[in-house]
């Protein structure tokens, strides 16, 4: 049987599949329709309404600003609150709803096989990782039909409506292939360009994640892909997600048979699901209906089928699946290369638990933002790891020293990110990617954890947290108070807050309590990063510079893990950045410092900069290079650039990292200014 004939074969009994789902949730679906009709807008479970707002509020998906201001309007019990923020975020999108939507579009591709001397086209697919590509089975259902298939990126038309010169890249099934026809998913490899770079660098991939909270019962999704083999076409927030499955996902999104293997994303741009069959509709007989209600036959073509719903097999599902799939190191690194979030590294570490509802209203964010605690698989010490004694010709030491929030992690795992993010900046400057093995990293988030606890004063209870304002609810409870308030007011005044005397007729701040909060949400509200994520930065910033007994631990942690002799190439970010500050003057004399990197850094605020070991903002002697990278939306960096404070030789950069991943470092090291700078100090040296 011929590929497309085979394809068409196994769609049909796919969609025949979905048509028994759909009949089996006929109870459910009418139910939840019931509760739509009677003006509930998300008729989900608690716990899945609980879930997807923590989602959206640690991801920014909904404006932190809008938030605050929605749920103290007037007194709302903890649903009542949810179903806010979610009717927020399903009204409200902010600016980036369609760049990133066009970013989104751009992992997209056509799938079409050669086959009997023609390029027939067979579905869609999208990269889900550097080298990855995830479509449907019926689609791609073993490595042979694979091997006769190619892919062709940006078929589409151009903003001008004028279709755009497509770019072709083959598939390799022999480097990696895997299928499963229940959930009817296949992932395979691309083979690179002529420019010699993974599919990912030119054309972006979906980060998928395993975690629950990316949708709820009536929110929309969106569906890109190439329907009966046209150009890039795209279904925006067309119906709503209705009935959810085990493995599966029953929504109402105009597509057609071309879609099969397209991405269903949410208004946040994340995959949710992988769209593999429309649902028939049936007659009392069990009989496929055409749109002209007489039964369907098969030489009428799919397109005259009634599809009443659609089918998408739930991207969490897949993930499990694959986690469990036997491969080799080569492959199961391969996998590994769709990020954390995926929970496809072969040392994940341990989920954190989802926060259970509350009965206060502000719990919600203070559930979902508040610094986690390690779990009990994180209670085993994490380490840092050295780097090969080979690594660099053996002189020379590229090392990275990480931020706040990174407790309970595999340092392995992050390790591998920070250098996926280089590599990506590599790549594109031409220059060689590294190895992760031949970089040092220091890991100190379990130990930092640790001691703030153990020096805090007396903690407050959740309910006291949940009740207070975000600033408030985040301060730390210790003697680092007063440096922790001075760094957000000093933040909000570099960032043109208004003042006192304007915020009134500028309508900002009016019902929130006190100038701290204030000052936070309009740094929130500037950056439009979240205003949860810049406190809790803020706060471990505060109880580093504050505490002696917190900055010698973290110090003493981190020498551990760093070389003694040689080049040495220190790049750090956030935090990270005032810790490698302060490591600077402990390092061992043995040690030059060519380059120091700082990324996200607070280094700009005087209120850091004076507590610092180095005694105030003066380049350190021993440092013999400095590139401060910095994102002008990035409320971390906000003291930024350093040039007009620090004295002595250093380069600020100004990079536009996208707007969802302003503090990112995966962003910052992606860069290509950046990893040039990097490369060239420590590659090609």
């Amino acid at each position: 049987m011929a590929v497309t004939d085979n394809a068409r074969a196994e769609q049909l009994k796919h969609a025949e599949a979905a048509a028994q789902r759909y009949a089996r949730t006929s109870a459910e679906r009418r139910a939840v329709e019931a509760q739509q009709d009677a003006g509930l807008q998300f008729p989900d479970s608690p716990e899945a309404i609980a879930a997807r707002v923590t989602r959206l509020l640690d991801r920014h998906g909904v404006p932190a600003a809008a938030v605050v201001e929605s749920i103290r309007e007037e007194p709302l019990d903890a649903p009542a609150a949810y179903e806010r923020i979610l009717g927020l975020s399903k009204e409200l999108q902010a600016w980036s709803f369609l760049p990133r939507g066009a970013r989104a579009a751009r992992t997209v591709a056509r799938i079409s096989v050669r086959e009997n001397g023609r390029e027939l086209p067979l579905g869609t697919g999208f990269l889900v990782s550097p080298r990855l590509l995830m479509t449907n089975h019926h689609v791609l259902p073993d490595a042979a039909t694979a091997q006769q298939c190619f892919v062709e990126f940006d078929a589409q038309v151009t903003v001008d409506n004028t279709p755009a010169a497509p770019i072709r890249l083959e598939l390799d099934p022999a480097a990696f292939f895997h299928a499963d026809e229940g959930l009817d998913c296949a992932v395979v490899l691309v083979v690179p360009g002529g420019d010699h770079r993974a599919p990912g660098e030119t054309f972006g991939w979906n980060r998928l994640s395993v975690q629950q909270g990316k949708l709820v019962i009536g929110e929309p999704v969106n569906v890109i892909g190439h329907p009966m083999g046209r150009l890039k076409e795209i279904a925006v927030r067309d119906n709503a997600l209705q009935v959810r499955l085990d493995d599966f996902l029953h929504y109402k999104t105009d597509t057609e048979p071309g879609n099969s293997g397209s991405p269903v994303h949410n208004d946040q741009w994340e995959v949710v699901a992988l769209h593999h069959s429309g649902v028939p509709k049936k007659d009392a007989q069990g009989r496929t209906l055409r749109k002209d209600g007489q039964v369907w036959q098969p030489g009428d073509g799919d397109d005259a089928i009634d599809w009443v719903s659609n089918e998408g097999v739930r991207i969490s599902s897949i993930l499990k699946h694959l986690a469990t799939v036997p491969l080799d190191p080569t492959r199961r690194a391969l996998l590994a290369e769709m990020g954390m979030d995926s929970g496809l590294q072969e040392a994940a570490a341990a989920p954190q638990p989802l926060p259970q509802p509350s009965p206060q209203p502000a719990a919600v964010a203070a559930a979902a933002l508040a610094t986690p605690q390690p779990s009990r698989e994180a209670a085993v010490a994490h380490v840092g790891l050295s780097a090969r004694r080979t690594a660099f010709g053996g002189g020379r030491h590229l090392a990275f020293l990480h931020g706040r929030s990174q407790q309970g992690k595999d340092p392995e795992q992050l390790r591998r990110d920070w250098t996926a993010g280089l590599n990506r900046g590599l790549t594109r400057a031409g220059i060689t990617p590294i190895d992760p093995a031949d970089t040092w990293f220091p890991y100190y988030g379990d130990r930092l954890t640790q001691v703030i606890r153990r020096h805090e004063a007396i903690p407050r209870s959740f309910e006291e947290l949940a009740a207070a304002p975000v600033a408030e609810a985040c301060a730390p409870a210790g003697p680092a108070r007063s440096t922790y308030e001075q760094l957000i007011a000093e933040a909000a005044r570099k960032s043109d807050m208004p003042r006192e005397d304007r915020l009134a007729t500028e309508r900002f701040g009016g019902s929130l309590v006190g100038d701290l909060q204030q000052q936070l949400s309009w740094l929130a509200a500037k950056t439009d990063l979240d205003e949860w994520v810049i406190a809790t930065i803020l706060r471990d910033v505060a109880a580093y510079l504050d505490d002696p007994g917190v900055r010698d631990a973290v110090l003493d942690c981190v020498l551990e893990t760093m070389p003694t002799s040689g080049e040495l190439v220190l790049v750090t970010h956030s935090l990270g950045t005032v810790v490698g500050m302060d490591l600077i003057t402990r390092l061992s004399p043995e040690l030059d410092l060519t380059l120091l990197v700082t990324a996200g850094s607070p280094l700009g605020l005087d209120t850091v900069y004076s507590r610092l070991l180095v005694g105030g903002p003066k380049r350190p002697e021993r440092v013999a290079h400095w590139l401060n990278a910095w994102c002008p939306t990035d409320a971390v960096a906000i003291g930024c650039p350093l040039g007009a404070r620090w004295q002595g030789e250093l380069t600020d950069l100004a990079v536009a990292n996208a707007r969802d991943r302003a503090h990112s470092i995966e962003e910052y090291l992606g860069q290509q200014e950046v990893a040039t700078r990097i490369g060239h100090t420590i590659v090609s040296a």
